[in-house]
């Protein structure tokens, strides 16, 4: 398993060793160990599993207000999506920016998204299937998000239209969430 540090801090992008043959392939997508080695010190406590039928959805940019802030190891299984994160931390030296990052089921790709950061994803592939482990519960008084085409973000989507659930039509701006930022 390589695990990369990313711009964001305590952010990782991993790549698992993939064993292939004529039947297939096997890969070890969590240790414990390997990531103790890498500083990344998290117990999950919940799976995760999102299925987006058309390419053009956009999912996010979604967190949980502390105490239930979640800390998440993301994958595709099927498909491929531009996952980006944005640092939520006040205190942290990459507050305010993002990072954007292709993840597929061809290139077997993971990323580590540490507590006090949005997440969104846009789907490249129809039939995509997006897993992902958190370290803590989901709580839906503690849900929270920022607008995906927030100008003050600035993110580079791939797309001016995409397909979004009605609450992500309606989150806050980057203004607003920074006027009560608990993290």
């Amino acid at each position: 398993m390589d695990i990369q540090k990313t711009k964001l801090d305590g952010a990782f992008l991993i790549q698992p060793k993939v064993f292939s043959d004529q039947r297939g392939f096997f890969l070890e997508s969590y240790s414990k160990k390997e990531f103790l080695t890498a500083k990344i010190d998290a117990t999950f406590v919940q799976d995760n599993h999102s299925f987006s039928m058309k390419k053009g959805v956009l999912r996010g940019l979604h967190f949980q207000y502390p105490p239930f802030a979640q800390a998440k190891l993301v994958r595709v299984i099927k498909g491929q999506v531009l996952d980006v994160i944005v640092d939520l931390r006040k205190n942290s030296k990459t507050f305010g920016h993002w990072e954007s990052f292709e993840l597929s089921e061809k290139n077997f790709k993971m990323l580590f998204i540490p507590r006090g950061m949005a997440h969104g994803f846009y789907v490249l592939e129809e039939n995509t299937h997006f897993i992902y482990k958190t370290d803590n519960y989901y709580d839906a008084k503690s849900d929270g998000g920022v607008s995906w085409n927030d100008p003050d973000l600035n993110i580079s989507w791939p797309i001016k239209n995409p397909l979004l659930s009605e609450k992500d039509q309606k989150q806050q701006s980057w203004q607003k969430f920074l006027k009560n930022n608990p993290f």
